[in-house]
């Protein structure tokens, strides 16, 4: 079941995970199945849960993957209670960006 009422927001979540360098995007999963749904929308990527965070992510490319899933768990981590998992979707060749 995903929690809708946790501090801090699946949208101040995902803002902070998109702060950090080499993240292109936040992934909804295959089928869009990780998301946060919230009254008059959603957030794609985030899912608040009783057994912690999940977020999916898309890399950019030339960046190193570990290191940014660890960056994001980290900063997820610092703002919230429990674990984090941390899944890498995709990468993003973004030339020009």
């Amino acid at each position: 079941m995903t929690d809708t009422s946790s501090d801090p927001s699946a949208e101040t979540i995902a803002e902070a995970v998109q702060a950090i360098d080499g993240v292109h995007s936040l992934h909804g999963g295959l089928f869009g199945e990780v998301a946060t749904y919230l009254p008059g929308g959603r957030v794609s990527g985030v899912r608040i849960g009783d057994d912690g965070v999940d977020v999916h992510i898309v890399v950019r490319t030339g960046r190193p993957v570990l290191p940014v899933a660890e960056a994001v768990r980290a900063a997820v981590e610092a703002i919230t209670v429990g674990p984090t998992h941390v899944t890498v979707e995709d990468l993003a060749d973004v030339t020009g960006d």
